[in-house]
């Protein structure tokens, strides 16, 4: 636990030193509990990153006033990306586990701008929802 923000911190971790001001950053927007910073391996100009202080590894360990601290800035954060680079299309993309493709371990949203010639790229095949009922039924007996 950090005694600085009040939140858990991982020494190994790039986002956690990043907080800490151990590695720069281009910092876009900063608060107690957020911290977002452009992509220094940006999929397409603009590419930024939304991450809590505190270090959770996936979106399901956030504390949930945490997570919408997060999310309250992404809104502001694309308009600011759109105006910048002039895109008009954009991605939120937020991976969990490596079999999700999640690179860091620790939780963060990426605001992907997409051009004609750059962006987030994605192959969708959608299935059937064969037992909708059932399973909205367990879902909703798991929260």
């Amino acid at each position: 636990m950090d005694q600085q923000c009040g939140y858990p911190r991982n020494s190994d971790c790039i986002f956690c030193k990043i907080v800490a001001g151990q590695i720069p950053c281009y910092e876009l927007y900063g608060d107690d509990e957020v911290l977002s910073f452009l992509d220094v391996g940006p999929v397409s100009r603009g590419h930024a990153l939304v991450i809590p202080r505190g270090h959770w590894q996936t979106i399901d360990q956030v504390p949930d006033e945490v997570a919408a601290a997060c999310m309250r800035v992404v809104p502001r954060l694309s308009r600011a990306i759109m105006r910048a680079t002039g895109a008009t299309a954009w991605n939120i993309l937020q991976n969990n586990g490596q079999a999700a493709h999640q690179a860091v371990d620790h939780v963060h949203l990426h605001i992907i701008a997409k051009s004609d010639d750059a962006g987030l790229g994605i192959q969708w095949s959608p299935g059937e929802l064969d037992d909708g009922q059932a399973l909205a039924k367990s879902i909703r007996q798991h929260l």
